[in-house]
């Protein structure tokens, strides 16, 4: 069909010249011309200005103008859903487009509009994959499995996240992603699935085994986190006898650490170790609900919606305040306070590990204080309630300090810490 009637034609000539010109053109300029010949060539034209759109909206002068990035992403969005149906890269640029713009409507607050995006986006993935445009059902999934997390709406989550494990399975065991797994996991243990989160955990840590013993093939401070997150799970599950297995196998990956060091360079693999601790802490946390939204732990701090972003790390100061009173409470009455004030400081130290973890991978000197204070204060508090009473939060500072230095690379401190969590009585 011919739609050249509908255009200015000095802006269509402008357009042609523009793209036929050999200088290079701004993403401002390509969005300008691809608007004008999307109308008479929409076949053609379309997947250009949406995918010039995405990147408009990424561009460093929006970067602090956030409506400006929303109206952009909400026009790529607008511009993919027109894409002719048998373009065989639709759902993949569709998807891309929804995802763009659902971020920038939770940015400012439109969770409602940003959900119902995110609902789009798994529909235009069913929708993709029965044109054999994507190789997976649960194709755009993800994000909607993270704000039904946030929602609170774990049994929801659980069931989506179950969904996208079997996806993977059925690509062949290797292709579940240590991070769709977890939060699998996650999802199935918030909603007291506590044996079925232990057995989809199981799968994670035997995996993480695999890689390690596969030499070379995988960094070997993961199976250690993924050992020690295991320990606790069963022991909150009253399995304590596996729980000790499970910390005997992390000290033998610890040992080899500290006499070797890592095989290899791996990077910043620091995303397994902050979304591990944070899911630690996940009880101490208010539980989310629609209109409270809370963090989705067990999932890796960039898959979190902007707003909830934001509010966690906006009460961090509110955090370090209730810290200090309760610091000076126990100063006056220890038996009181102390317990109080060990569990807020590990509430602050998570989300002080995730606060560096964003910033950057030099988190030695930041944190190492934080942790060290968590020990002090546990040692402290057996030092006031006895050491019977006090054994699981001088066990837990420990842990934590442990893998922390895991983290920061502190090899043989982190082993004498977490040699000392084997040594407790009980």
């Amino acid at each position: 069909m011919d739609h050249a009637d509908k255009v200015d034609q000095d802006a269509l000539l402008r357009a042609r010249t523009m793209l036929l010109g050999s200088g290079r053109l701004s993403l401002g300029q390509q969005v300008e011309a691809y608007r004008v010949l999307s109308v008479v060539s929409p076949l053609t034209y379309l997947p250009k200005l949406a995918q010039a759109l995405l990147s408009y909206g990424y561009e460093p002068e929006v970067r602090d103008l956030p409506e400006v990035r929303l109206a952009r992403h909400a026009e790529a969005a607008a511009t993919a859903r027109r894409v002719d149906a048998d373009d065989p890269k639709r759902t993949e640029l569709l998807v891309r487009a929804l995802s763009a713009y659902r971020y920038e409507l939770y940015a400012v607050g439109r969770r409602a509009e940003g959900f119902a995006v995110c609902e789009e986006m798994a529909e235009a993935g069913r929708w993709g994959f029965a044109l054999g445009q994507v190789n997976s059902s649960v194709y755009g999934h993800g994000p909607l499995a993270a704000v039904l997390a946030e929602d609170g709406r774990h049994q929801e989550a659980a069931e989506l996240g179950g969904k996208l494990v079997r996806a993977a399975r059925s690509e062949g065991p290797a292709k579940v992603s240590f991070w769709v797994a977890v939060a699998w996991a996650a999802e199935l243990d918030a909603v007291g699935r506590h044996d079925a989160a232990l057995e989809a955990f199981a799968e994670i840590v035997d995996a993480g085994r695999t890689e390690a013993d596969d030499e070379g093939s995988s960094p070997l401070a993961i199976p250690v986190w993924q050992l020690v997150h295991q320990a606790g799970m069963l022991d909150a599950a009253g399995r304590h006898v596996e729980a000790r297995g499970a910390r005997q196998d992390a000290l033998a990956f610890l040992s080899e650490l500290d006499r070797t060091g890592e095989r290899g360079s791996w990077g910043n693999i620091l995303s397994w170790w902050t979304t591990l601790y944070a899911l630690s802490g996940r009880s101490a946390e208010p539980v989310g609900r629609p209109s409270a939204p809370a963090p989705p732990f067990g999932r890796p701090f960039l898959d979190w919606s902007p707003d909830i972003k934001q509010t966690y790390f906006d009460g961090l100061p509110v955090l370090e305040e209730q810290v200090a009173d309760l610091r000076k409470a126990a100063r006056s009455d220890p038996r009181e306070h102390l317990p109080a004030l060990v569990a807020q400081h590990r509430r602050l130290a998570i989300r002080s590990a995730l606060y560096w973890k964003k910033r950057s991978d030099r988190i030695l000197k930041p944190l190492r204080p934080i942790f060290n204070e968590g020990v002090a204060l546990a040692r402290r508090l057996a030092d006031v309630v006895g050491a019977d009473q006090s054994r699981e939060a001088l066990g837990r500072a420990l842990t934590d300090r442990s893998m922390f230095l895991v983290a920061a690379k502190q090899y043989g401190e982190a082993y004498d810490d977490y040699l000392e969590v084997l040594d407790l009585p009980g």
